[in-house]
């Protein structure tokens, strides 16, 4: 038996494959990437070094306020350590500067104080303005102008007002944005639902280009682009992480081109050959990316890159906050099937989108192609059951069932961090 540790919620879970089945481990570089810098060395550095911009200390001259948006309770930015750098080095220069910390929640729920403490620390809680974006509160958005796919774009008050708006963020492979990271600090980090919904539409979600690791021609990406040139983001600060979400790397500056420099290097480190299978088994990367099942989708479709069709994906997710979004459970537990779900959704015009559409056609795809077992003792075994999946309280009874699914022969690729990953057809 081969033995693979994977992640789940805030630990790790050892898993034995048998080897005459096993056919691949496809595992980014960046887990075994080693730094002989600390992490406050390596963002330091970045920003001692900003690309394509003056640096930091010299945008923040003679400001009277500045915006420092930042990623929400579902990413693993590691505002611990970032966040204290970028206060010091602004409070250092413009000691009298008014610094608002808008939390860029997109189209999810807002960020709880337990999530902020755990996300910043105590410090920064108690003593730092922070303000959680709502995209559904209309009255917290003005209109920006119009997206090139013609949605309107309507962004965060307080981002628009700001007279140095500035990011930290991280930089790991998107299932349909290429990467994150970058632009998408603002959309849809701090675009209202109606604008995220435009941009997020079902023709878009469907197009080749709307891949993992993909920007080049990518209607989504492009709209984002135009969305953070609009709103003004004049710098930024990413990381890149390992798997115990430790920075490996960052690069600051403008928030074009640092953030593709970002990506380049996401990129050699992310990319795996497909290696096809019957059975293919991956994760959301732990907490907090696998807290609920919306989020859990872009794990699968790493799984979806190198699962033959009619196969098994075996997505092990604690799913501890429940399903994520109720328009994104309506769409999937109230169909039929994910081919009635899918056959609806490409009807639906661009600025017709419903919430969650995105994610639910995503998933739709996934299940209308494969069975997905469904690994978590944390969660409602029944939710899952509704989605038009399987559930398994541990990942022995997954692959028991699979094996039963697909026989005792069945090949199996393991992915022991889908959201790491970039799958390729090489």
């Amino acid at each position: 038996m081969t033995k693979v540790k994977i992640p789940y919620s805030k630990r790790f879970l050892e898993i034995e494959l048998p080897e005459k089945n096993l056919l691949a481990i496809l595992e980014s570089k960046a887990h075994d990437f080693k730094v002989k810098s600390t992490q406050q060395d390596i963002v330091n550095k970045a920003l001692d070094n900003p690309i394509g911009s003056v640096k930091l200390e010299e945008l923040v001259k003679n400001k009277k306020n500045i915006v420092i948006i930042t990623s929400d309770h579902t990413r693993p930015v590691p505002s611990k350590i970032t966040m204290p750098i970028l206060l010091k080095r602004i409070r250092a220069i413009n000691p009298k500067i008014d610094i608002t910390i808008l939390i860029a929640t997109g189209f999810h729920r807002p960020t709880t104080t337990e999530e902020m403490i755990n996300k910043f620390g105590q410090e920064i809680v108690d003593n730092e303005k922070i303000v959680i974006h709502v995209s559904t509160d209309y009255n917290s958005v003005v209109h920006v102008g119009t997206l090139p796919s013609g949605g309107e774009l309507l962004l965060n008050k307080i981002a628009m007002e700001a007279e140095l708006l500035i990011a930290e963020g991280f930089i790991e492979p998107h299932f349909f944005a290429g990467f994150s990271g970058g632009r998408k600090s603002i959309l849809p980090g701090v675009a209202s639902a109606k604008t995220v919904m435009a941009n997020h539409c079902s023709e878009f979600i469907a197009s080749e280009f709307a891949r993992s690791g993909v920007i080049k021609n990518n209607p989504i990406h492009i709209d984002m682009l135009y969305a953070a040139k609009e709103a003004k983001l004049a710098f930024i600060l990413n990381v890149v992480i390992d798997s115990e979400k430790k920075i490996i790397s960052a690069f600051a500056g403008d928030s074009e081109l640092a953030h593709v420099e970002g990506c380049k290097f996401v990129m050699e480190l992310a990319s795996v050959k497909a290696v096809k299978a019957d059975i293919a088994i991956s994760t959301n990367g732990g907490y907090p990316l696998d807290q609920n099942l919306y989020q859990s989708v872009k794990g699968m479709t790493a799984a979806e890159a190198t699962c033959k069709d009619g196969g098994v994906i075996i997505m092990v997710s604690a799913c501890n906050d429940g399903h994520g979004g109720q328009s994104f459970y309506d769409n999937i537990a109230n169909a039929s099937s994910p081919r009635e779900v899918l056959d609806k959704v490409i009807k639906v015009g661009r600025n017709e989108t419903a919430p969650d559409q995105w994610e639910f056609q995503i998933l739709a795809r996934i299940l209308d192609k494969f069975t997905v077992i469904l690994v978590s003792d944390l969660c409602d075994p029944e939710m899952i059951k509704k989605m038009h999946m399987q559930h398994a309280f541990t990942f022995e009874e997954a692959l028991k069932k699979a094996f039963e699914i697909k026989g005792k022969e069945a090949t199996i690729t393991v992915i022991p961090d889908g959201v790491s990953v970039i799958v390729r057809q090489l």
